[in-house]
Order: C-alpha cells, then sequence, then structure tokens
C-alpha cells in the first residue's frame, strides 16, 4: 500500500470519529431581550441570581426575557440549562428571574439530498424563557 493511500485511510477514520463523538455532543444557547422602558441597573452576580418557578409576591421590575435554547437528544445537565438562565439574568442586572415557558418548538429545517429531490425533516429543540426581574 503506498503512503499516500495510507494517509488517505486514515484521515477516513479521523473524520469518522470526529463525526461519531460530534453526533453525540449537547448544544445550548442563549439571548437576551431588553424590555423597552425598562430599569437598567448594572450586571448582578450570577451565582447571587434566584431561580423561580413563579413570580414572585413581592415588588419588582420587570427587566427583560433570558431565551434558552438547547438540544433534546443528548439534552445538556439541567445545571448548565439553570446557569444559562442565571447569566443571562445577570447580564440584565435582575435580581432573579421567573420561568415563563419550557417547551419544545419547531426551530429549523433540516435537508439533505441530491438537489432535484430533497429531503426535510423539521428541527425541535427545548427552549425556555425566563423573565428577569430587580426586587423594589
Amino acid at each position: 500500500m503506498s503512503a499516500s493511500a495510507r494517509i488517505g485511510k486514515h484521515l477516513a477514520a479521523v473524520g469518522w470519529m470526529a463525526g461519531w463523538l460530534l453526533a453525540g455532543c449537547s448544544s445550548i444557547s442563549d439571548h437576551t431581550i431588553q424590555y423597552v422602558g425598562a430599569p437598567r441597573p448594572p450586571r448582578t452576580d450570577p451565582y447571587q441570581v434566584e431561580l423561580l418557578r413563579e413570580e414572585p409576591k413581592r415588588p419588582f421590575d420587570r427587566l427583560g426575557e433570558v431565551v434558552v435554547e438547547s438540544s433534546l437528544n443528548p439534552p445538556p445537565a439541567i445545571e448548565k440549562i439553570e446557569g444559562r438562565l442565571r447569566a443571562g439574568a445577570a447580564r440584565l442586572g435582575a435580581d432573579a428571574v421567573f420561568l415563563a415557558t419550557d417547551q419544545t418548538q419547531v426551530t429549523g429545517t433540516q435537508f439533505w439530498g441530491p438537489y432535484w429531490a430533497p429531503s426535510a425533516t423539521a428541527t425541535q429543540n427545548r427552549v425556555i424563557v425566563g423573565v428577569a426581574i430587580k426586587y423594589r
């Protein structure tokens, strides 16, 4: 076997292994939406931001929303999702973030196949929306 054939064989094996490993990785992303006219306090420490299941009873101002999108299969650890919610709320200057929605949504479409006969599948992800708040 020639040297170039051996190199090609090794590169193919490495490519296959990399694809196999990446296919098993979970994904997570987040972004914030600051409300118009809302207070703009300085950033807070993410480790101090409370994560609440519902709106608190004490008075507060709504600062904006934190949207976290994650893969379903495999899902990321719940601690990573909670960390993203806290970090996003901290960027808005929040004392706490309460969960508004947690659901599965179609977030895109995946196409494959030849251009004359493509196939398509809807891409679904978990989408969590939290409302960042500042206590009065």
